[in-house]
C-alpha cells in the first residue's frame, strides 16, 4: 500500500513548530496526489493550510494511534520517526509518571528531579531472573541482562551510560552496580558495592564541580570493571577515569565553581587538625572566587567534608595520607595567591617573603628561594649548552597555573590508584562487567579543546553503537532466513577520519605544536588548506578565520581554534618539577614517580582536560630511546591511544546502552521541555537508532500473534490448520505491495507504517461490524418494542372503552338516583326548617317579652329609688346650701359692720381734731351737763329703781346667763361640728374630684390594662401555640433522643464488639508477628548451621572458595537445616561464635536493652533455681542423715510409729512449703517477664520454666516415693520383729489404749518424752537450715549486684563502641556466658539425676529385701498366728499381655536403627503402602522401652539422633516435595506423641484408657518437644521454599500471559524486546499447569497424614505466592495492565476458589490472601471517570496501597481503540481521597513473606500395641516389648 494512501479525512499527522517542535493536526480532507496544500485541524481549535516542500513534497509524518501511544519499546510504533518518539516519551512521562523507556537495545532515562520507590530490594527481586522484554523498561532489567548473558554467553559486559551533565548518568550507574552486587551475593558479604558506592563521596568532591547547569556536575568520565568469579559473584572493581578538566582548578567561569573538595576545605579550616594548612574563607583564595558562587544552596561544605573523611577510612586511606592529600590541595590554593610584579616586558618577580608562596614551600616542604627562582625563570636546552631564561609577569603566571593543574591531576590520580587498590579483587577474576559514565555529545556557545575531545569520544562510540544495532539487525535477519538487503545508515567513518586519520585534525594539531613557533593561526590555515571544500564535513564559517565547523552525527558545531595548541601540549617546567620531587614532604614525591613521561623541555602552559589513567604499582622500565619518545606525546595522541584501547574493550564485550536524558534546565520534577529532550535524543543516538530500525522492517509478529490479532480480517475458508501459510494468504490480499513485508522463519516482517494500516483495516472492520450489530439490534429492539407498545394500546383501549361505558351507566343510575333523593331531601329539609324557624320565633318572642317586661319593671324600680334618693339628697343639698348662705350673711355682715365702725371711728377722730368741733362741743356742753346733771338726777332716781329692778333682774339674769352660756356652748358645739361637716364637704368634694381624676385615670389604665391584656391574651395564646409546638418538638426529639439512644446503644454495642474482635485480631496480629521473628530466628539459624557446615567440609576438603553470597534468584536459594547435636556440649560450644561472625542475609532487628533485661532475668532465674535445688539437696540430705540414725537407734515400738507418722507429716508440710515457695516464684516469673513475652527471648524463657517444672515435679514425686518406701520399710520392720503376742501395729496401739497399770502409762509418758526431744532437735536442725539458706540467699544477693555492677560496666563499654560492633560484642559476649551456665547446668542436672537414680535402685533393693523378709516370716508363722493377725493388702502383680506398645533395640543398633528408618527410607512407598506416620509410630515406641528402662542416655541419644538424621536426609534431598512433606508429616506425628503420652492432664483429655497406662513415666521431655517443634517449623519453611521453587516459573504465565478465555485479549504490537506470548505453546505454563500442580501437592500432603490443620496452612501460604507474585508482576508490567487482563485474572482467581471449595479449604484463608489481586482485577475493570467512580474505587481498594493504585491507574492502557485511558485529573483525585490513608509506602507485595506456623494438638487414636512392623523396612534387631 502506498504511504499517500494513508492521508485521509480525519488522519492526524505531525506538523513542525518552533514552541513544542512538533504539533499534532488533523487532516480536514483526503490527500490527492499532487496537492500542494494540506488542509488541517489543530488541536487548539484553529484551522491551518499547510504547504508542502515544493522540492521533496515530503509529506508531514503520520500520527500513531492511541493504543500505541505510552508503549514500551518505540520499536513497536507503527510509525518510527521523531515526533512520535518525543511524543511517546512525553506521554510516558508527564502522564504515566515512567520514567523508563526501550528504544530498541537502549534504555532511555529520563531524571525525574526526584526520589522514586522504584529501587528497593523488592523490585531488584522482582526483576531478578526476568527477561529482558518480560517486565517494564528498568535499569535493573539492563542489569539483569547484562548478568544474564554474562552468565550465558561466557562473555564479558559492558552497560554504556551517557548523557548531557545533570541527566543522571552517576545514579544510574550506581543503581546498575547495586542491583549486581544484591543478586550476586555480595551485598551482605563482600561489601564491594559498599566500597565502590563510599568512593562516590571522594570522586564526588575531587571531580565534581557546580556549573550553570548542574550544581554536582561530573568533570572526568570513569569507566568501572565490576569483577566476577567462577560463580558470577562479585570480587572486585576498577576504575578508570578520562578527561578531567583540569583548566577549571585555575579559572571558573561566571556563575560556577571550583572543584567541591577546595570548599570543603574552605569550610572546615577552623578545625584544629586543619590550623596547620592556613585556609581562610573561599573568596580570599583566587582559585576559588573566580565564578563568584562560592555557596551551592542546601549544601553544607562542612558536612561534606566530613562524609569525604569518612569515605577515606572506609577504603583504607589512612589518617596520615588523608592529611597529607590535604595539604596538597591548600598547597594549590595558596599558590593561586602568589603574584609576581613585572620587572621589564621579558622578566618579572616575586615579592619578597610573599606570604603565599611562603605558605605553599612549608606545605609542600620545599626550598623558597628556589621556588620562587624557578617560578620566574626557564631552563633553555640546545646542543651545545643550557642556559636560564627570565620570562614575563604573563608567561609566569600560566607557569604557575600549568603547575597547579599538574599537582592536581597528579593528585586525582593518586586517589583513584587507591581507590582501585582497596577495590582490589584477591581472587582470580573469571568475568567482568563494565559500567562506562561518560559524557555525552557537547555544543556550546563557544566550544574549545575540551569539547572537541569529548564530541570525539562520543563519534567512536557511536561508530560502535551503529555497528552493532546494525549486527544486531544482520543476525535477526539471518536467523529468520531473510533475503539481506543492504541497509543505507548514517556511517560516521567520514568524521572519524577527519578527525583521526593521518593529516587529520589531531595530526596537525600534533605537528603544530612541534613547530618552534606554532600558533593557533598557523594551525587553523592549515586546517583550511587540508580539509576545506575536500571533506564535506569541514567547513569555515564565514565571520572567522580562527575557527572550524564540524559536521558530527548529532550536530553541526563550531570549534574556536584559541587555545588549542596550548592545551594539546599540557606540559609544565621540568625545573619546577624537580623542585617538587626534592620535597620533605613524603608524599609529594610519590605522585611525580613516572612524570619523566610527561615533561617535556619545551616551555609551555598546562590547560585543558586529560585522559588520567590507572598508575601501575611497578613502573614499566622501557629502554631511552623509548622513554624520550614518550616525553613528546601529546594530550590529543594519549586521548587517542586510551579512546582506542576503551574501544577494544568495548568491543570485546556485550555492549548495553542506557541513554539519559535532562527534561528541563530547572531541574523541575516531572516537567518535559520539548526543545531539551529533542537536542538530547538527536545527541545520544536514539533516533538514529530508530532510523536504522525504520530503514529495515522495524514491525515483527510471530505467526500465531498475527492470527490472533488480525483473525478478524480473515474469511472461514481463508483459515487453514497451518497458521504460516494462513498469514501469507491474508497478506496477500490485504497488502499488494509484497516490498512491505517479508516471511521470516517464525516471524512477519513489515515495513514501517504497515502495521499502522493493518490497525486501519481492523478497526474499520471491526467498526462496520460494530455498526452493522448496532444497526440490526437497534431494529430488532425497535420493531420488538413497537410490537409491545401496539399490544399495549390495543388491551389499554379495550379496558378503557369498557371503564368508560360502565362508568356511563352508572352515571346515569346515579343521576336518577340522586333527583329523587333530592326531592324527598328538600322536602324534609323545607319541613324541617319551618318547624325549626316556628319553634326559634316562639321562643324568641317568649324571650323578647319576658325581656321588655323586666326591663319596664327594672325602670320603675330605678325610678322610685331615683325619686328617694332626690329627696334626700335634696333635702341635704338645701339644708347644706341654707346654712352655707347663712353663715355667709353672717360673716359678710360682721365684716360690713366692721368696715363701717371702723369708718365712723376714723370720722370722729378727725372731728375730735378739729377747734369747730371743740367749740360746738363746748357751746353745747353746758346745755348738756345741765341737762345731764339733771339727767343724772333723774338717773339717780332712776337709779335707784333699777337698782331694785336689777337686783331682780340679776337675778333672772343669772339664770338667763347661765341657759344662754349653755346654749352657747351647744351652738359652739354645733358650730364646730359644721366646720367639721363643712371640712368633710371639702374633703369630700376634693376627694370626689380626685377620685373623677382616679376614675379617669383608672379608665385610661383600665383600657391601657384591657389593651395590654388583649396584647397579653394574644402573646399568651402565641406562647401557648409555639410552646405547644415546641412541646410537639421536643416530644419529637425526645422521642428521637430515645431512637438515637437506642442506635447508639446499639452502634456502642456494635462498637465495642467490634473494637473487641479488632483487640482481637490485634492480639492474633501480634502473637503472628512474634511466631515470625521466632520463626525468622530460627530460620537463620538453621541458614548459619548449614554455612557453617559447609565451611567445614571445605575446610576438610581443603579447597579455597570464596564468600559465598545469596543465590541470584531466590528461587534457587535453598535453606537446609544442618545437624543440630544436643549430646555434643562441645560442638554447640563451637558452633555458637561461628554462627555469631556469619553475616545474615535478613537480620531481624534487635533490642539491645531487652536483649540485657532478658539475659538479666535469665541469670536471675537461674541462680534462684540453684538455690532451690541446694535447698532440696539439703531436705533429702536431712531426711537420709535422720533415717541412718533411726536404723542406728533401737526400735520404739508405738513411739517411733508416732515418731514416724510426726516426720512424714513433717516432710509433708515441707513438701507444702516448698511447692508453695516454688509456686510463688513461678507466678514471680511468669508476671516480671509477661512484658518481654514479645521479646526474640521469649522461647528460651519458656523453656527455663519447663525445665524448672519438670525438675520440681519429679523431685517432688521422688520425695513422696522416699516418705512411703520408708515409711512402709520401718512398718515392715515393725511387722517381723519376734514378739509373742503382738505383732501387727494395729494391735500394738489398741494396746496401748487399753493400758491400764502404772507401768504402761510410765513407759507411755517416756516415749512422749522421747518424740518432744526428737522434735527439738528436729527444730533445731531447722532453725540451722533456715539461717544457713537466709546467709546464702544474702551471699546470693551480693553476687547479684555485683554481676548488675558488671553487666552495668559492659553496657557502657558497648554503648561507647559502633552499633554493629555493640550488637556483636554483646550478642558474643552474653552467648558464651549462657553457653557455660547451661553446661554448668546440664552438669548439675546430671547430678540430681545421678542422685535420684541412686536413690530408686536403694529403694528397689529395699523393696525387694522386704519382700524377701515378708516372704520368710509368713513361712514362720504358724496358722494360728495367721488367723489372729490382720491381714495386709498386698499388691497382686497383673500378668502382663504380649505386645505393651515398646520396642526395645540394643545400644548399637541405634544407628542401624535411624538409618534403615529414617537415612535410607523411601518416601513414596511408605506413603503409599503404610500407615500415615508409620515412622514417628516406631521411633516413639522406642522412646518408651528406653523411658520403661529409666535410660536417660538412652533417651537423649535416641532423640538427638533422630533429629540430627532428619535434618541430613532434608539437606540432602531438600528440593523433593515429597521427601520434605514426608518428614514434615512425621516430625509433627512424633511431637504430636510426645504430647499425648506425656501424662500431662491437658493432652490426655482425649485419650483412652489403654494410651493412658503407656504414658511416659519416668522422664518428661518438654525440652525435646520445643526443640522438635523448631525442626518442625524449619521444615515447614523449607516446604514453603520447595513450594515456591516449583510453581515460580508456572505463575506469571499461567496467571497473567495465558488467555484462559480465548479472545478476549487482544495482542499489540511489542517492538524489538519481545515478551512471552499469551498463546499456549507446547512448553508454555496454563492454569490448569497450576492446578495440577495443587492437585499434587494436596494429595502427597493427605497421604503422608499430614495434619489438616497444617495442610490448610500449607495451602494458604501457597495462594499467597501466588497472588503476591501475580500482582507484583502485574504493577510492573504495562502491557498486562487492561480491561480484558482484569477479566483473565478474575476468572483465574474464580478457579482457584473453585479448587479450594472442592478440597474443603475455603476456610483457611487461603481467598483472603488473594483479595488484593482480585481488587486489582476490579481496578481494571470498573468506570474510571467521575467522582462517583473515584469514590467507588477508594472504598472497594482496601486491601492494596495507595502506591499500588495510582500505579494500576498509571499503568492501564487500551487493547482497542474502543477503550479510554484514565485521565490524569482522575488519578489525582484517587491521591487526593487517600491522602489520608495511612498504609505502606512499598509498591510491591513481599512475595517472600511466610505466615507464622503452628502445630495445633492432633492426637492420634491409633493404639500402639496395634502396629505392626513391615519387614521391608528392616527392623528385624528391633524386638517388641
Amino acid at each position: 500500500m502506498a504511504a499517500s494512501e494513508l492521508y485521509t479525512k480525519f488522519a492526524r499527522v505531525w506538523i513542525p513548530d518552533p514552541e513544542e517542535v512538533w504539533k499534532s493536526a488533523e487532516l480536514l480532507k483526503d490527500y490527492k496526489p499532487g496537492d500542494k496544500v494540506l488542509l488541517l485541524h489543530l488541536e487548539e481549535g484553529k484551522d491551518l493550510e499547510y504547504r508542502l516542500d515544493p522540492k521533496t513534497k515530503e509529506l508531514p509524518h503520520l500520527r500513531n494511534p492511541d493504543i500505541l501511544v505510552g508503549e514500551n519499546d518505540l520499536t513497536a510504533l507503527s510509525y518510527l520517526h521523531e515526533p512520535a518518539v518525543l511524543h511517546n516519551l512525553k506521554v510516558r512521562f508527564i502522564d504515566s509518571k515512567l520514567i523508563y523507556t526501550y528504544c530498541g537495545i537502549v534504555l532511555v532515562a529520563i531524571n525525574p528531579y526526584e526520589q522514586l520507590p522504584i529501587y528497593g530490594e523488592d523490585i531488584i527481586n522482582a526483576y531478578s531472573g526476568q527477561n529482558m522484554g518480560d517486565m517494564d523498561p528498568h535499569i535493573f532489567a539492563v542489569a539483569e541482562e547484562a548478568y544474564k548473558q554474562m552468565a550465558r554467553d561466557e562473555r564479558n559486559q559492558s552497560i554504556i551510560v551517557s548523557g548531557e551533565s545533570g541527566a543522571g548518568k552517576t545514579v544510574s550507574a550506581k543503581y546498575a552496580m547495586r542491583y549486581f552486587a544484591t543478586v550476586s551475593g555480595s551485598a551482605s558479604e563482600a561489601n564491594v558495592e559498599e566500597k565502590v558506592l563510599a568512593s562516590n563521596p571522594i570522586m564526588e568532591s575531587i571531580g565534581n564541580a557546580k556549573t550553570t547547569r548542574n550544581d554536582n556536575s561530573s568533570r572526568f568520565g570513569k569507566y568501572i570493571e565490576i569483577g566476577f568469579d567462577k560463580r558470577y559473584r562479585i570480587i572486585g572493581a576498577n576504575m578508570r577515569t578520562y578527561l578531567l578538566e583540569k583548566s577549571r582548578v585555575v579559572f571558573q567561569a561566571e556563575e560556577e565553581r571550583n572543584y567541591h573538595i577546595f570548599y570543603q576545605l574552605c569550610a572546615s579550616a577552623k578545625l584544629p587538625e586543619f590550623k596547620m594548612l592556613r585556609l581562610g574563607n573561599a573568596n580570599t583564595f583566587h582559585y576559588t572566587k573566580q565564578g563568584g558562587s562560592p555557596v551551592i544552596e542546601g549544601i553544607d561544605d562542612a558536612k561534606e567534608m566530613a562524609h569525604t573523611r569518612q569515605a577515606c577510612t572506609l577504603l583504607g586511606i589512612s589518617e596520615s595520607y588523608q592529611m597529607g592529600i590535604f595539604r596538597i590541595l591548600a598547597g594549590i590554593l595558596h599558590l593561586g595567591n602568589v603574584g609576581f610584579m613585572s620587572r621589564d616586558s621579558d622578566s618579572c618577580t616575586i615579592p619578597p617573603k610573599h606570604e603565599p608562596l611562603s605558605i605553599f614551600c612549608d606545605l609542600m616542604g620545599v626550598d623558597y628561594e628556589e621556588m620562587c627562582h624557578w617560578l620566574c625563570h626557564r631552563k633553555l636546552a640546545t646542543a651545545a649548552e643550557t642556559y636560564i631564561k627570565p620570562i614575563s609577569k604573563l608567561q609566569a603566571t600560566n607557569a604557575r597555573d600549568a603547575l597547579a593543574k599538574h599537582i592536581y591531576a597528579k593528585l586525582f590520580n593518586w586517589i583513584v590508584d587507591h581507590v582501585n587498590q582497596a577495590l582490589h579483587a584477591a581472587v582470580k577474576q573469571h568475568s567482568f562487567i563494565g559500567v562506562l559514565d561518560i559524557y555525552g555529545f557537547e555544543t556550546f556557545e563557544i566550544n574549545s579543546f575540551e569539547q572537541f575531545c569529548i564530541n570525539y569520544a562520543n563519534e567512536k562510540l557511536q561508530q560502535q553503537f551503529n555497528m552493532h544495532v546494525f549486527k544486531l539487525e544482520q543476525e535477526e535477519y539471518m536467523k529468520e532466513q531473510i533475503p539481506w538487503t543492504l541497509i543505507d545508515f548514517y556511517d560516521n567513518q567520514p568524521c572519524i577520519n577527519l578527525i583521526e586519520s593521518k593529516l587529520g585534525i589531531l595530526d596537525l594539531l600534533d605537528e603544530e605544536c612541534k613547530m618552534p613557533k606554532g600558533t593557533d593561526d598557523t594551525w587553523a590555515q592549515k586546517l583550511y588548506n587540508t580539509h576545506l571544500n575536500k571533506c564535506a564535513l569541514f567547513e569555515k564559517p564565514r565571520l572567522s578565520n580562527k575557527a572550524f565547523i564540524i559536521q558530527h552525527f548529532a550536530d553541526k558545531v563550531e570549534y574556536q581554534c584559541e587555545g588549542f595548541l596550548e592545551k594539546n601540549k599540557d606540559t609544565v617546567f621540568e625545573e619546577q618539577i624537580k623542585v617538587l620531587k626534592s620535597s620533605k614532604f613524603k608524599m609529594l614525591p610519590e605522585l611525580f614517580q613516572d612524570d619523566e613521561k610527561t615533561i617535556s623541555p619545551t616551555s609551555a602552559t598546562s590547560s585543558g582536560r586529560t585522559l588520567l589513567t590507572r598508575t601501575p604499582a611497578k613502573p614499566t622500565k622501557g629502554r631511552p630511546t623509548q622513554t624520550a619518545k614518550e616525553h613528546k606525546k601529546t594530550v590529543g595522541h594519549q586521548f587517542r591511544n586510551s579512546l582506542h584501547l576503551l574501544m577494544e574493550t568495548l568491543n570485546a564485550t556485550t555492549p548495553h546502552y542506557v541513554r539519559c536524558i535532562k527534561p528541563n534546565d530547572c531541574k523541575l520534577p516531572f516537567t518535559f521541555d520539548e526543545k531539551r529532550a529533542v537536542q538530547q535524543l538527536r545527541a545520544c543516538g536514539v533516533l538514529e537508532t530508530i532510523r536504522i530500525s525504520a530503514a529495515g522492517f522495524p514491525s515483527r509478529w510471530t505467526y500465531q500473534e498475527f492470527f490472533s490479532r488480525y483473525r478478524v480480517l480473515m474469511k472461514q475458508k481463508d483459515v487453514l490448520s497451518d497458521r504460516k501459510q494462513t498469514c501469507k494468504n491474508v497478506l496477500e490480499k490485504l497488502i499488494v505491495d509484497k516490498d512491505k513485508y517479508q516471511f521470516g522463519k517464525t516471524k512477519i516482517f513489515f515495513r514501517a507504517g504497515q502495521v499502522a494500516y493493518l490497525e486501519k483495516l481492523r478497526a474499520d472492520k471491526l467498526r462496520a461490524a460494530c455498526i452493522r450489530i448496532q444497526k440490526t439490534i437497534r431494529g430488532w429492539l425497535l420493531r420488538k418494542k413497537y410490537v409491545r407498545k401496539r399490544k399495549a394500546a390495543i388491551i389499554v383501549q379495550r379496558y378503557v372503552r369498557g371503564y368508560q361505558a360502565r362508568c356511563y351507566a352508572k352515571f346515569l343510575r346515579r343521576t336518577r338516583a340522586a333527583t329523587t333523593i333530592q326531592k324527598y331531601w328538600r322536602m324534609h329539609i323545607a319541613r324541617r326548617r319551618y318547624k325549626v324557624t316556628r319553634t326559634a320565633t316562639i321562643v324568641l318572642q317568649s324571650y323578647l317579652r319576658g325581656y321588655l317586661a323586666r326591663n319596664r319593671y327594672r325602670k320603675i324600680l330605678y325610678d322610685h329609688k331615683a325619686v328617694v334618693i332626690q329627696k334626700w339628697v335634696r333635702g341635704w343639698l338645701a339644708r347644706t346650701c341654707y346654712k352655707r348662705s347663712m353663715h355667709a350673711i353672717i360673716y359678710l355682715q360682721c365684716c360690713f359692720r366692721r368696715m363701717m365702725a371702723k369708718r365712723e371711728l376714723k370720722k370722729l377722730k378727725i372731728e375730735a381734731r378739729s377747734v369747730e368741733r371743740y367749740k360746738k362741743l363746748h357751746i353745747g356742753m353746758e346745755n348738756k351737763i345741765m341737762q345731764l346733771q339733771r339727767k343724772v338726777d333723774e338717773q339717780n332716781k332712776d337709779y335707784k329703781c333699777l337698782m331694785e329692778k336689777l337686783t331682780n333682774l340679776e337675778g333672772i339674769y343669772n339664770s338667763e346667763t347661765e341657759k344662754l352660756r349653755s346654749d352657747l356652748e351647744r351652738l359652739q358645739l354645733s358650730e364646730e361640728e359644721a366646720k367639721i361637716a363643712t371640712g368633710r364637704v371639702l374633703s369630700l368634694q376634693e376627694e370626689i374630684a380626685k377620685l373623677r381624676k382616679d376614675l379617669e385615670q383608672t379608665r385610661s389604665e383600665k383600657k391601657s390594662i384591657e389593651e395590654r391584656a388583649d396584647r397579653y391574651k394574644q402573646e399568651t395564646e402565641q406562647l401557648v401555640s409555639n410552646l405547644k409546638e415546641e412541646n410537639t418538638l421536643l416530644k419529637q426529639e425526645k422521642e428521637t433522643l430515645n431512637h438515637l439512644i437506642v442506635e447508639q446503644a446499639k452502634e456502642m454495642t456494635e462498637t465495642m464488639e467490634k473494637k473487641l474482635v479488632e483487640e482481637t485480631k490485634q492480639l492474633e496480629l501480634d502473637l503472628n508477628d512474634e511466631r515470625l521473628r521466632y520463626q525468622n530466628l530460627l530460620n537463620e539459624f538453621s541458614r548459619l548451621e548449614e554455612r557453617y557446615d559447609d565451611l567445614k567440609e571445605e575446610m576438610t576438603l581443603m579447597v579455597h572458595v570464596p564468600k559465598p553470597g545469596h543465590k541470584r534468584t531466590d528461587s534457587t536459594h535453598s535453606s537446609n537445616e544442618s545437624e543440630y547435636t544436643f549430646s555434643s556440649e562441645l560442638a554447640e560450644t563451637e558452633d555458637i561464635p561461628l554462627r555469631t561472625e556469619e553475616p545474615s542475609e535478613r537480620k531481624v532487628p534487635l533490642d539491645m536493652s531487652l536483649f540485657l533485661k532478658l539475659q538479666k532475668r535469665v541469670t536471675e532465674l537461674e541462680q534462684e533455681k540453684q538455690v532451690m535445688q541446694d535447698e532440696l539437696d539439703r531436705k533429702e540430705e536431712q531426711v537420709l542423715r535422720s533415717r541412718a540414725k533411726e536404723e542406728e537407734r533401737p526400735p520404739i515400738r508405738g513411739a517411733e510409729l508416732e515418731y514416724e507418722s510426726l516426720k512424714r507429716q513433717e516432710l509433708e508440710s515441707e513438701n507444702k512449703k516448698l511447692k508453695n515457695e516454688l509456686n510463688e516464684l513461678r507466678k514471680a516469673l511468669s508476671e516480671k517477664s509477661a512484658p518481654e513475652v514479645t521479646a526474640p527471648g521469649a522461647p528460651a524463657y519458656r523453656v527455663l520454666m519447663e525445665q524448672l517444672t519438670s525438675v520440681s515435679e519429679e523431685l517432688d514425686v521422688r520425695k513422696e516415693e522416699v516418705l512411703i518406701l520408708r515409711s512402709q520399710l520401718v512398718s515392715q520392720k515393725e511387722a517381723i520383729q519376734p514378739k509373742n503376742t503382738m505383732t501387727d501395729s494395729t494391735i500394738l496401739l489398741e494396746d496401748v489404749q487399753k493400758m491400764k497399770d502404772k507401768g504402761e502409762i510410765a513407759q507411755a509418758y517416756i516415749g512422749l518424752k522421747e518424740t518432744n526431744r526428737l522434735l527439738e532437735s528436729q527444730l533445731q536442725s531447722q532453725k540451722r537450715s533456715h539461717e544457713n539458706e537466709a546467709e546464702a540467699l544474702r551471699g546470693e544477693i551480693q553476687s547479684l549486684k555485683e554481676e548488675n555492677n558488671r553487666q552495668q560496666q559492659l553496657l557502657a563499654q558497648n554503648l561507647q563502641l559502633p552499633p554493629e560492633a555493640r550488637i556483636e560484642a554483646s550478642l558474643q559476649h552474653e552467648i558464651t556466658r549462657l553457653t557455660n551456665e547451661n553446661l554448668d547446668l546440664m552438669e548439675q542436672l546430671e547430678k540430681q539425676d545421678k542422685t535420684v537414680r541412686k536413690l530408686k535402685k536403694q529403694l528397689k533393693v529395699f523393696a525387694k529385701k522386704i519382700g524377701e523378709l515378708e516372704v520368710g516370716q509368713m513361712e514362720n508363722i504358724s496358722p494360728g498366728q495367721i488367723i489372729d493377725e490382720p491381714i495386709r493388702p498386698v499388691n497382686i502383680p497383673r500378668k502382663e499381655k504380649d505386645f505393651q506398645g515398646m520396642l526395645e533395640y540394643k545400644k548399637e543398633d541405634e544407628q542401624k536403627l535411624v538409618k534403615n528408618l529414617i537415612l535410607e527410607l523411601k518416601p513414596r512407598g511408605v506413603a503409599v503402602n503404610l500407615i500415615p506416620g508409620l515412622p514417628a509410630y516406631i521411633l516413639f515406641m522406642c522412646v518408651r522401652h528406653a523411658d520403661y528402662l529409666n535410660d536417660d542416655q538412652k533417651v537423649r541419644s535416641l532423640l538427638t539422633s533422630t533429629i540430627n538424621s532428619i535434618k541430613k536426609v532434608l539437606k540432602k534431598r531438600g528440593d523433593d516435595f515429597e521427601t520434605v512433606s514426608f518428614w514434615l508429616s512425621n516430625t509433627c506425628r512424633f511431637l504430636h506423641c510426645l504430647k499425648q503420652y506425656s501424662g500431662e492432664e491437658g493432652f490426655m483429655k482425649h485419650n483412652t484408657s489403654r494410651q493412658n497406662e503407656h504414658c511416659l513415666t519416668n522422664f518428661d521431655l518438654a525440652e525435646y518437644r520445643q526443640v522438635l517443634s523448631d525442626l518442625a517449623i524449619q521444615i515447614y519453611q523449607q516446604l514453603v521454599r520447595v513450594l515456591e521453587n516449583i510453581l515460580q516459573p508456572m505463575i506469571v504465565s499461567g496467571m497473567l500471559e495465558h488467555e484462559t478465555i480465548q479472545g478476549v485479549s487482544g495482542v499489540k504490537p511489542t517492538g524489538l524486546r519481545k515478551r512471552t506470548s499469551s498463546i499456549a505453546d507446547e512448553g508454555t505454563y496454563t492454569l490448569d499447569s497450576i492446578l495440577r500442580q495443587l492437585n499434587s501437592f494436596h494429595s502427597v500432603m493427605c497421604q503422608h497424614g499430614m495434619d489438616p490443620e497444617l495442610i490448610k496452612q500449607v495451602v494458604k501460604q501457597t495462594f499467597y505466592i501466588v497472588g503476591a507474585v501475580t500482582l507484583n508482576n502485574l504493577l510492573l508490567r504495562k502491557d498486562m495492565c487492561s480491561w480484558s487482563k482484569g477479566m483473565q485474572i478474575r476468572y483465574n482467581v474464580s478457579q482457584l476458589e473453585e479448587w479450594l471449595r472442592d478440597k474443603n479449604l475455603m476456610n483457611s484463608g487461603a481467598k483472603e490472601t488473594l483479595e488484593p489481586l482480585i481488587q486489582a482485577a476490579q481496578l481494571l475493570q470498573v468506570k474510571k471517570k467521575t467522582d462517583d467512580d473515584a469514590e467507588a474505587i477508594c472504598s472497594m481498594c482496601n486491601a492494596l496501597t495507595t502506591a499500588q493504585i495510582v500505579k494500576v491507574l498509571n499503568l492501564y492502557t487500551p487493547v482497542n481503540e474502543f477503550e479510554e485511558r484514565v485521565s490524569v485529573s482522575f488519578i489525582r483525585t484517587i491521591q487526593m481521597r487517600l491522602r489520608d490513608r495511612k498504609d505502606s509506602p512499598q509498591l510491591l507485595m513481599d512475595a517472600k513473606h511466610i505466615f507464622p506456623v503452628t502445630f495445633p494438638f492432633n492426637p492420634s487414636s491409633l493404639a500402639l500395641e496395634t502396629i505392626q512392623i513391615p519387614a521391608s523396612l528392616g527392623l528385624g534387631f528391633i524386638a517388641r516389648v
